[in-house]
This record gives structure tokens, sequence and C-alpha cells, in this order.
């Protein structure tokens, strides 16, 4: 189900009992670039540097007003949706385990442990990991905190409640897509709002499924192998959210391991932010787009910059080059 204007606008009162509206700034630089007026959306700016920490804060303040706050908590996570759950179980102080695929990112990792998570490691992909969380759910007192769920949305379409009010007139926004709650959060505000921007969603080229499932219009699962942007690295779309996305959404647009760290470049060097591959995927969406948005005022969701430090070291020196064929 979307959420309504009211249920964005209470979630707002429970995000900002904690953090502060983050910036949208239009950089010179970036619109030079781009060869057009870029709005970019610091989702990197909250306190787990990423946009999903919205999510977790609505859906536990629900939890404490109806009096159902559980003993426990589980999630599975690449990374940002995990944080969110740990920074607001914290709050509560309930107990969190969070389930993330080998081989994930270290500094994520080292992140949600910091936030006091208990963390375990479970299958190659997010997919496996979901699985398992759901599969340990059966076996111990635990509450699966879902990574798509109405809360979420609200919660995390906050971003889009500032942005689209702050900025005026936004013909086109770029929103990377994961699972999908970022998206939907896009779709729920324009449609609050009366607005017709169009929305544009991003996912990686090594991960195609809702870009799939929306030509299909079906649910269509892919494999996820990109190596750069693991928070869009979905094989199974979230059914509920390809509903929304079907209807809601202009196009999709898929986005190369290559192009995505050509666009994290492209960030540090005209805006001096740190971003992880699905935080720089929209900008990489709009160059792919460039002579398309000639013209237009576009907005770009920087969505984290939750990346390891060797990794964007290689970014920015030149050293990453896609292994995928």
């Amino acid at each position: 189900m979307q959420p309504t204007h009211k249920d964005i606008e209470n979630a707002a009162q429970t995000v900002y009992s904690t953090m502060p509206p983050t910036p949208q700034y239009c950089w010179p630089l970036l619109c030079e670039r781009l060869g057009t007026e870029v709005w970019a959306k610091h989702e990197n700016h909250t306190p787990v540097g990423a946009f999903k920490i919205r999510g977790g804060l609505t859906y536990f303040a629900d939890l404490a007003r109806s009096g159902k706050m559980p003993a426990g908590i589980i999630g599975a996570t690449r990374g940002n949706h995990g944080q969110s759950l740990g920074f607001a179980a914290r709050r509560y102080s309930v107990p969190a385990t969070i389930i993330v695929p080998r081989g994930n990112s270290l500094d994520k990792n080292t992140a949600m442990r910091a936030l006091g998570v208990k963390l375990i490691e479970h299958g190659d992909d997010f997919q496996a990991a979901r699985e398992h969380a759901q599969a340990l759910t059966g076996q111990q007192p635990l509450h699966m905190v879902p990574s798509f769920h109405p809360l979420l949305v609200a919660g995390v379409a906050t971003y889009s409640l500032e942005l689209l009010r702050a900025v005026k007139h936004i013909d086109t926004a770029y929103v990377p897509i994961g699972l999908g709650s970022g998206i939907c959060g896009m779709i729920a505000v324009r449609d609050a709002l009366g607005l017709k921007t169009d929305i544009v969603g991003v996912v990686s080229a090594h991960a195609t499924a809702y870009a799939q499932s929306f030509k299909a219009k079906r649910l269509v699962e892919a494999p996820a192998t990109t190596e750069l942007a693991d928070g869009m690295a979905c094989r199974t779309p979230d059914p509920d959210a390809l509903e929304l996305i079907v209807k809601g959404v202009d196009r999709i647009v898929q986005v190369t391991d290559d192009e995505v760290a050509a666009a994290m470049c492209t960030l540090f060097e005209c805006t001096h932010n740190t971003c992880e591959g699905a935080g720089a995927a929209a900008v990489a969406a709009a160059a792919q787009e460039r002579s398309r948005i000639a013209g237009r005022r576009i907005a770009v969701v920087v969505s984290g910059g939750n990346i390891d430090r060797d990794v964007f070291t290689s970014v920015l020196g030149g050293g990453f080059r896609s292994k995928i064929t």
C-alpha cells in the first residue's frame, strides 16, 4: 500500500525528533558536467550515512506506540538497512541480529557492530541472507523486520518530501532502486503533492531484476553480480514494491559498474562528497541520459556514502575496472 500524505507527515515528525532534514544542493560544477540544472539530495549526510535510517526510526516508533516492542529483532541487509535497524533498536534498548551475505562490505559490517548489532554472515547474496533471517525467526523469538514495508516507505519518503518542497518544478528525479523503498517513497510524495515530476528508477546493469520486472510487468528474478553497487544488488524484487513502481515510474535506466565508478569520481570532484556505488548511481544514469535531460531541472538522489576505504581509493585513483563482461 502506498503511504498517504498524512502517513509521511507523521513519519517526518518521528524522523526529525532524531535528525534534521538533509540538504539539497545545486552544485555549479555538477550542473556543468551534466549540462543542465541538477539538484543533489544528500542522504549521505544522515547519522548512518544513508537514507535508510528514516525507515528504521519510523518502524520502531510504530512498534513503541502500539505497545508491541519485541524482545529482539532480526533483519537482513547489505549494510544500510542493517545500520538503520541497529540505530533504531539501540534507541529502544532492543537487541538486534542482522544477517549479511559473505563478502559483505567490511566497513558497513564494522559500522553495524558499533551500533551493538549481532552480525551473522550467511549466503552469497542478499536474498540468501534474507531467507536465512526468516528461517531463524522460526527458531528464535525474534521479530523479523522486512526490508520493504509501508512504514519503511513512509519513513524514507520524508527525504522526497523535503526535496520536492524545497525545489519547485523538478522535471525529472533519478532514484536508485535496491529493494524499492526509496523510489516508492518518491512516488508517494510526488502523487501526494500533485506534481508532474517524472521519476526514473536506476538499477545496476549487473542486477537487472527490477528492470526486467518493470518491462514484463511481473516479477522476474535475475542474478546480482555487481562489484561496486551493493546497495542495488537485488536478485528478487519485492512484489508490493514492483506494483507501485510499475504504476508510478516513467522508466528504468541500467548503469554499469564502470559508469558508477565514473559517477563517484564526478561527485567527489564536483561536490567533494563521498558516495557509495548506489549513492552515485543516479548521477551515472543522468550522465547516460545527458542529451535527454538538457534544459530540464533534474534531481539526483545521493542515497548513501558508505563505501569501503580501499574500494573508494581504487575508484578515485582510476584503478577500479569492472571484471564483469
